[in-house]
């Protein structure tokens, strides 16, 4: 398996503790790739060395919807299946606590998020989320916005 995002602290960390809790884990590239968009050749790098480690499972940790943009970019040069995780790395690592299990249990854990890191949060949040509000209430009336793809 391969870890792909966060700063080599938090995948030292976050490696260490699943280690620890699952002993037969094995890591065969572990990427923190640099904050900023990256070059071309960077990327290629990247993208080598995740090829080249032969793993078939790569945790992708860079952020909703980044990551999403860079596993589908990535589809097909990769032969791995991709997962993206979010802040799962900052989570399970211990660098960044988690809302209490009332908050995370009603649905609340972004406000949680939000009160933590509201400088950093704040534009996602405002941006993304009355989209999504938005999209679901026309989904649940049963309004198409968009055709659906053929196989």
């Amino acid at each position: 398996m391969a870890l792909y995002g966060g700063t080599n602290e938090t995948l030292e960390a976050l490696t260490r503790r699943l280690l620890d809790r699952f002993p037969g884990l094995q890591f065969v590239c572990r990427i923190s790739p640099l904050f900023r968009p990256l070059t071309e050749e960077e990327d290629a790098a990247y993208t080598r060395q995740l090829v080249e480690s032969g793993a078939r499972i790569i945790f992708v940790g860079i952020g909703c919807p980044k990551q999403e943009r860079w596993m589908a970019a990535h589809k097909g040069r990769i032969p791995a299946v991709m997962i993206g995780v979010g802040a799962a790395f900052d989570f399970l690592s211990g660098r960044v606590r988690q809302a209490p299990a009332w908050m995370q249990r009603a649905g609340l854990e972004w406000l949680f998020r939000l009160a933590m890191e509201p400088k950093r949060l704040w534009w996602r949040y405002f941006k993304h989320n009355p989209r999504f509000v938005l999209l679901f209430a026309l989904q649940l009336a049963g309004i198409k916005l968009f055709r659906e793809a053929k196989p």
